[in-house]
């Protein structure tokens, strides 16, 4: 099977409340779906996020990324086209992504199978993610973790900021009042060591999942640093874009875990050299996202039914997020139960 053509195209999903992190803020969802079609006639369909702040990828990059690898691939087979993509050092890992999913859902077309069953899964399996709550002032981050809470979700990734004492407070105040919450706590790279350690003593006797990339993603000894002096699990995620910065922070114990994300690595193939390693070294990940549209979630989420075993906690809430339903999505979420639909 050879490509015969790749279509791009640029959507909009707009969200319910604004996105607030540390480093962005989002009122829509900004990406571009491309589309590949084959010989066949199968078609495969990947999709990118602008996240400009991590990947350093607007809709414009990762478009022009993909006009400008195209024709390299036309005529090509699958597996030469992954070669080629992954080879190029000119386009961004978003791009890259979008372009790998696309032809790896082809591979699975190519087999007859469903993408959880190309990936090594047997059968279809329940999962849960966790729902963000986005970075604002402290009654009101109370206020969303209250209707989270209500409206079925018991996983709360709670962003917070450099206002350390802002970020104390609302961990306190939140477990608190919905004590049988999981709580993850996301700075976004915004605290320095001695700030990420005066929050780790602040919330002694507090229930904390794991606390997400405290300090920027180039301080490795800092991150190694808090590590070894938290009691609560810390997680790498803007310190971890490929194989070779998991092995980096692995090898070293700079964090408890780490975050795969499609668009930081560059699509499911990369995703799955990074997953195969951390199962060799039995460290547990997330899976997680940018915000993201309809088919990079179905992705992903197949991704995380076939490697359930290494993959602790699912941060795959985009749609949840969006102010309507998607009808392209192959997952219900109920709360924070997610379900394939076996369509």
């Amino acid at each position: 099977m050879k490509i015969k053509s790749i279509e791009t195209q640029l959507k909009l999903i707009p969200l319910k409340t604004p996105f607030i992190t540390a480093l962005r803020r989002v009122d829509n969802i900004e990406f571009v779906r491309v589309i590949v079609t084959s010989d066949e006639g199968l078609v495969g369909i990947g999709e990118a996020p602008a996240t400009k702040a991590i990947t350093n990828e607007d809709t414009y990059d990762i478009m022009s990324s993909v006009w400008k690898i195209e024709n390299k691939l036309i005529n090509q087979t699958l597996q030469e086209s992954l070669s080629i993509i992954h080879a190029n050092c000119e386009i961004g890992s978003s791009a890259k992504a979008s372009l790998d999913m696309a032809i790896v859902s082809l591979l699975a077309g190519e087999k007859k199978q469903k993408l959880f069953e190309y990936f090594g899964a047997k059968e279809p399996l329940k999962l849960k993610t966790d729902i963000t709550i986005s970075f604002k002032k402290p009654h009101e981050m109370i206020e969303d973790s209250r209707v989270a809470i209500a409206s079925g979700m018991d996983i709360l990734k709670i962003k917070l900021a450099d206002d350390i004492k802002h970020a104390i407070d609302v961990t306190k105040s939140i477990s608190a009042l919905f004590p049988d919450a999981k709580l993850i706590i996301d700075a976004n790279q915004a605290w320095s060591v001695d700030d990420s350690l005066k929050y780790i003593d602040s919330i002694t006797g507090v229930k904390l999942e794991l606390i997400e990339q405290p300090v920027i993603a180039k301080d490795i000894d800092g991150l190694k640093t808090i590590t070894e002096k938290s009691h609560i699990p810390i997680l790498a995620d803007e310190a971890v874009f490929t194989l070779e910065d998991a092995k980096k922070i692995i090898e070293s114990k700079s964090a408890d875990m780490i975050n795969i994300k499609l668009m930081k690595c560059g699509g499911i193939t990369k995703a799955i050299e990074i997953l195969e390693y951390a199962r060799e070294q039995d460290v547990k990940c997330m899976l997680g996202s940018m915000l993201e549209g309809p088919y990079s979630i179905n992705v992903a989420l197949h991704l995380a039914m076939a490697y359930n075993d290494i993959i602790k906690h699912i941060d795959l809430d985009s749609p949840l997020l969006y102010k309507e339903a998607s009808c392209e999505l192959e997952f219900d979420f109920k709360g924070c139960e997610i379900v394939y639909k076996e369509i």
